[in-house]
């Protein structure tokens, strides 16, 4: 299929200018290169490249799984724990993905539905919650699977995937989780009991977190979105349907991408 996608991180001038650079090298080779969304699910690209961050990979990889279209995602900004190379390294990698040396990673996502209504996200790395700056602390309720499990009275609580371990969780003192493990993680944010600890449980659980003291709790999905909750009322999280895809050219196993973001931790 010699049809591929990109999805641009339009702030960054250095992708805009990656864009073109990569367009030219896919025309020398009689590649169709689409930018347009409509025209990118239309037209059935074989694979999608997703220029920026891990932000932008984020986005990228989030609409692309209901078509299920495989990301490679390109490294344009600091961290960079899930893009998969750096931008010296595309047109390497573009070789090998033509010539069908690569592999596909699935990633397990999250559906959240706010109050039993209409309002479903779906999610790679997190389901926030966050009390308002102005508020005092509020206590959220998990409950998994129908039973109540845990509270946890503290500023916040992130629901999070493997994907999003090494994300927000991360920073506020959660384990990093292997991709390749099918679990969802819960971590408190600021916690105000010393029995409100981060938790790991199955991906077939159902996880009804809901606001039980407070007025009112932010809940922000993946980043992309922001609604609220008040007193009372909830979001119910589940493994969704689908799954992230992304492409890998087996030159950085998750250990290697550890140690080599968090290079400041290790000794030598």
């Amino acid at each position: 299929m010699d049809r591929v996608g990109l999805w641009i991180n339009h702030s960054k001038p250095e992708a805009i200018t990656l864009a073109g650079q990569i367009t030219h090298w896919f025309a020398e080779r009689g590649w169709d290169v689409y930018t347009d969304w409509e025209k990118i699910t239309a037209q059935g690209v074989g694979f999608l490249i997703s220029l920026g961050g891990d932000g932008t990979l984020l986005e990228a990889s989030r609409e692309a799984a209901p078509y299920a279209i495989p990301v490679l995602g390109v490294n344009l900004g600091r961290l960079g724990f899930l893009c998969e190379i750096e931008r010296n390294e595309i047109f390497d990698a573009l070789d090998k993905i033509t010539n069908h040396d690569y592999s596909i990673q699935e990633r397990l996502m999250l559906t959240a539905t706010v109050n039993d209504s209409d309002q479903t996200f779906d999610v790679l790395n997190d389901v926030v919650f966050l009390r308002e700056p102005a508020s005092a602390m509020v206590t959220l309720q998990a409950n998994l699977t129908g039973e109540p499990s845990v509270s946890y009275p503290a500023d916040g609580l992130i629901v999070s995937t493997p994907t999003g371990s090494t994300a927000y969780a991360l920073s506020a003192g959660g384990p990093i989780m292997s991709p390749n493990v099918e679990a969802i993680l819960l971590t408190p944010l600021a916690a105000h009991s010393l029995s409100a600890r981060p938790m790991v449980i199955s991906d077939q659980e159902n996880i009804e977190i809901s606001l039980v003291r407070g007025e009112e709790c932010i809940v922000s999905f993946d980043g992309y979105h922001r609604t609220a909750i008040k007193y009372g009322e909830k979001v119910v999280i589940k493994r969704a349907p689908i799954n992230a895809l992304l492409i890998r050219l087996g030159k950085r196993s998750f250990p290697r991408v550890v140690r080599e973001k968090l290079k400041d931790r290790w000794h030598e």
